[in-house]
């Protein structure tokens, strides 16, 4: 397949047609993909205009401007769902030169990821000013010397072999913003993904102003020393394990219904305790309030990978509940803890037995966190097949700043370096919360828009109680 050029834009009015120009007259053929986050200037318009005159080019429009490390994440999902096995991500304003792109391609066909470098040739950032080119230099140095990148770590100049890497990698970066791009290549890194370079000189602008304020460059310095001491305290956090390869089916059948019949050991017991008290005494009551708030008395609802079904003692009375879980071990603790469950189901969440519009609304919790963000949306969507026009859907999302996370990373930390145990509390939770604006792209990607967000001191900072409602 043809690579897929990733070009990002907001206000770019002057700079699209040229630049898709010089991209048709390369010697390969090529998609590409324009992201646009509303520009006022008509950047927008004019590219619907370009896409209707060239087949190969495809344009999405997001509501508003959402931070470039966002539209890069739109960009390589992207990518990803549509089957490329190339992505070149580059900027529309001319400081990447269109004709780089065969040598990035030929670079990362060496290592499956290159980057382009403004530091490997003298003279390498021509026009820019004193205080640009001070801030350039000062982030390269700690991108180097305090995350160990040797790299050009801050530029989005990149070209990927998208079957050498998981999506998954992706997913883990935090930042919507320019520190996106370090993160990612932090994350690359820590995960055994060797970098190539080619020599590029980077302009100043062709056009308007940079859009990296002083601001925006001081947060990407502190994200910068966060993530070198998150590093330092939870390295495994920038780490996936064979969870990030396998396919649902692989999870359901290895690793759900095992979870539910295992049989702890002493560490495994304490946690257990702990999470039950937990569950009893902050998700239950948090539950209760959420549904009896988003659903009428006698709402249909599916509790969908209900697990032990220890929270939902006193909603039965209340609702109609459907309980589906894809571990028959599951289904029979929840039958033995809510025995007036109004019917039980052994179902595949990305694959429910139910018709269009079945339920007015739906839930889960301790769920998303454990899939991938492609996985995720896909589990969104079958419930909003299932969902009637206007219905809910109410997911408790563990945050990634929980202490509650924090605290158990440090547990396996120990178990693993002190007791040398293997023992895993729970299974591996790759898509912990980032904060709202992470819960609503994955909503409205699904089709829903998000009508209720909540995190903080009722439920101890742990898990986010997340509303969307079916579009």
């Amino acid at each position: 397949m043809r690579p897929l050029v990733f070009v990002p834009t907001f206000n770019e009015r002057e700079n699209v047609e040229e630049l898709h120009r010089q991209i048709r007259e390369l010697p390969l053929e090529t998609d590409i993909l324009f992201v646009d986050d509303a520009s006022p200037d008509g950047t927008g318009e004019l590219l619907d205009r370009l896409a209707a005159a060239d087949p190969r080019v495809t344009v999405l429009h997001r509501p508003g401007k959402l931070g470039i490390g966002s539209a890069h994440l739109c960009g390589i999902r992207y990518a990803y769902e549509h089957g490329y096995d190339w992505l070149v991500t580059m900027d529309c304003d001319f400081t990447h030169s269109p004709a780089d792109i065969p040598r990035l391609l030929a670079a990362a066909a060496d290592s499956g990821l290159a980057v382009g470098s403004r530091y490997m040739l003298p003279g390498s950032l021509p026009g820019w000013s004193p205080f640009r080119r001070f801030l350039t230099l000062f982030g390269h140095f700690l991108t180097k010397h305090v995350l160990g990148l040797p790299a050009d770590a801050s530029g989005a100049f990149r070209a990927y072999h998208l079957p050498a890497i998981p999506p998954a990698i992706f997913e883990m970066a935090v930042s919507r913003s320019y520190a996106f791009f370090f993160e990612s290549l932090f994350i690359l890194a820590r995960n055994g993904y060797r970098v190539s370079e080619i020599p590029i000189v980077l302009p100043a602008r062709t056009y308007g102003h940079s859009k990296l304020t002083f601001r925006e460059a001081f947060r990407s310095l502190r994200y910068l020393l966060r993530l070198a001491v998150e590093n330092s305290v939870f390295p495994a956090r920038f780490r996936i394990g064979r969870h990030a390869y396998a396919t649902l089916p692989q999870l359901a059948s290895t690793e759900w219904d095992g979870y539910w019949k295992r049989k702890p050991a002493l560490a495994g017991l304490l946690y257990e305790l702990a999470a039950a008290t937990y569950r009893q005494a902050v998700i239950r009551p948090n539950l209760e309030r959420a549904l009896r708030q988003a659903f009428p008395p006698g709402a249909r609802l599916l509790h969908a990978g209900c697990g032990s079904g220890q929270v939902d003692r006193n909603l039965h009375g209340e609702f109609r509940i459907t309980a589906a879980d894809i571990s028959p071990e599951a289904l029979s603790l929840y039958s033995r803890n809510n025995p007036g469950a109004h019917r039980l189901d052994h179902a595949d969440i990305f694959a429910l037995p139910y018709p269009d519009g079945e339920f007015d609304g739906a839930y889960n919790l301790g769920v998303v966190e454990h899939f991938p963000r492609t996985d995720i949306i896909k589990m969104l969507r079958e419930l909003r097949r299932t969902l009637r026009p206007g219905g809910k859907v109410v997911i408790f999302w563990p945050h990634r700043r929980a202490p509650s996370v924090m605290f158990l990373r440090a547990v396996h930390v120990c178990l693993r370096q002190v007791f040398k145990s293997r023992t895993e509390l729970h299974p591996p939770e790759v898509s912990l919360l980032a904060g709202r604006s992470y819960a609503r792209e994955a909503l409205e990607e699904a089709g829903f828009a998000c009508s209720g967000y909540q995190y903080g001191f009722r439920d101890g900072f742990i898990q986010a109680v997340v509303v969307g409602q079916r579009r």
